[in-house]
C-alpha cells in the first residue's frame, strides 16, 4: 500500500512571481484600463440627445449662424472622427477642454469642485469605514445576539435605502421640523452667503452645513464595512490559533484584539481602499439635494447640455481614481500576502 501512496506524481505547485513582476503586470493593467477608459470616455457622452449649441445657447444663440458660429469654435462641426483625434491629442496633453456652460477650463472648474467633494464624501467615508468596522466586530463576536441582530438589519435596512431619499427624510426631520420641533440643521448649501468660507467662523459654518449630507452618506455606507468585517471575522473564529491563545490564558477581549481582528481586517483593508477610490466621483444625488457646489453636481449639470467636456473631464478624474485605488490595493495586497502573486 506504501508503494501504490509513494508511486503517484506529486501535486503541481503554482510558482510564485517576483514582486517586481507582479508590480509591472499589475501596473501594465492599470495603463490598459485607463486607456479603455479614455477611448469610452469620448463615444460614452456623444450618444446623448441634445444639441449643445440649442439648451446652453438658448438665450443668446438665436440665429442658425450665432448657432453654427457656435459649433465652430467648440469644434463640433467636425466630423466625429476628427472629434476623437483632437480630444486625444487634447488629453494625452493635459487640456480637458473648455466647458460650454460656464466658459472656463474643465481642469479649473474641476479643481474648483473638488474640496466640497473631498470635505463630504472623504469624510463619510472615513467616519462610515471606522463605525462600520466596529459594529462588524462587536457584531461577529456576539454572533447571534441582541446586538449583532439589531446592527445587521439596522444596516442592510438603510443600505437598501436610496440615498436621496434618506436625505430628504433627514432634512424634512432635522432641518424643516417635525410637528412642534423645529429644525437645527441647514436645508442645504455648503456655507451660508453672508459667512467668509476662509475664516474661523466660515470653517464652523461649513461643518455645520455638511452635517446632514454626511450623516446621510455615513448611514448609507455604514453595511458595506460592517457585513465584510463581520464575515471576515466570523471566518476567524473557529480557527484553531484562536483556541491556542484561550488555552493559553489569554482574555477573550485580547484574543479578539491581537489575533482574530487583526487576520480579519484584511478583506476590509482591501473594501476601504477601494472605497477611497470612489471618493473623487462625488456622490450626485446628495450633492443635488443638498446643493453642495461638488464634482457630483457639476456632473448633473452638465448631463443638461450636454456639456461634454466637463462630462468627460470628471468622468476621466472618476474613472482614474477608482483605478489609482485599485493598484494601490493591488500592490500592498501583493506585498502583504504573497500567495496572491501565484
Amino acid at each position: 500500500m506504501s508503494a501504490v501512496v509513494a508511486s503517484q506524481p506529486a501535486a503541481p505547485v503554482a510558482r510564485r512571481r517576483s514582486y517586481g513582476r507582479y508590480v509591472l503586470a499589475k501596473v501594465l493593467g492599470a495603463l490598459g484600463s485607463l486607456a479603455f477608459v479614455v477611448v469610452v470616455n469620448f463615444f460614452l457622452f456623444r450618444v446623448l440627445p441634445g444639441d449643445p449649441a440649442r439648451v446652453l445657447g438658448r438665450d443668446r444663440l438665436k440665429s442658425p449662424a450665432d448657432q453654427a458660429a457656435f459649433r465652430s469654435e467648440y469644434g463640433l462641426d467636425q466630423s466625429l472622427p476628427h472629434q476623437f483625434l483632437t480630444y486625444l491629442q487634447n488629453t494625452f496633453t493635459g487640456h480637458l477642454g473648455d466647458s460650454i456652460r460656464y466658459r472656463v477650463p474643465v481642469s479649473e472648474l474641476i479643481l474648483d469642485r473638488l474640496w466640497p467633494t473631498l470635505l463630504l464624501v472623504g469624510t463619510s467615508t472615513l467616519l462610515a469605514m471606522l463605525i462600520g468596522v466596529w459594529i462588524g466586530i462587536v457584531g461577529a463576536w456576539n454572533r447571534g445576539r441582541t446586538f449583532d441582530r439589531a446592527s445587521t438589519g439596522v444596516t442592510l435596512t438603510l443600505y437598501s435605502m436610496p440615498e436621496w431619499w434618506l436625505g430628504l427624510l433627514l432634512i424634512a426631520v432635522l432641518a424643516v421640523g417635525l410637528g412642534p420641533l423645529d429644525g437645527i440643521f441647514p436645508t442645504g448649501q455648503l456655507h451660508s452667503n453672508d459667512v467668509d468660507p476662509t475664516s474661523l467662523e466660515g470653517v464652523l459654518d461649513t461643518a455645520w452645513h455638511l452635517v446632514l449630507p454626511v450623516l446621510t452618506l455615513t448611514l448609507a455606507y455604514l453595511a458595506e464595512y460592517s457585513l465584510v468585517m463581520r464575515s471576515s471575522l466570523l471566518d476567524e473564529i473557529g480557527e484553531d490559533y484562536l483556541t491556542t491563545a484561550r488555552a493559553k490564558g489569554l482574555r477573550d477581549v485580547v484574543v479578539r484584539r491581537r489575533h482574530a481582528v487583526r487576520n480579519a481586517l484584511l478583506p476590509t483593508t482591501t473594501v476601504s481602499a477601494l472605497s477611497f477610490g470612489f471618493v473623487v466621483s462625488g456622490a450626485i444625488t446628495i450633492e443635488t439635494v443638498f446643493s453642495i457646489p461638488g464634482l457630483g453636481l457639476l456632473s448633473s449639470e452638465a448631463l443638461t447640455g450636454p456639456d461634454y467636456w466637463v462630462l468627460q473631464g470628471t468622468f476621466l478624474v472618476a474613472a482614474g481614481g477608482v483605478i489609482l485605488a485599485n493598484l494601490v490595493v493591488n500592490l500592498v495586497y501583493g506585498l502583504l500576502d504573497p500567495r496572491v502573486r501565484t
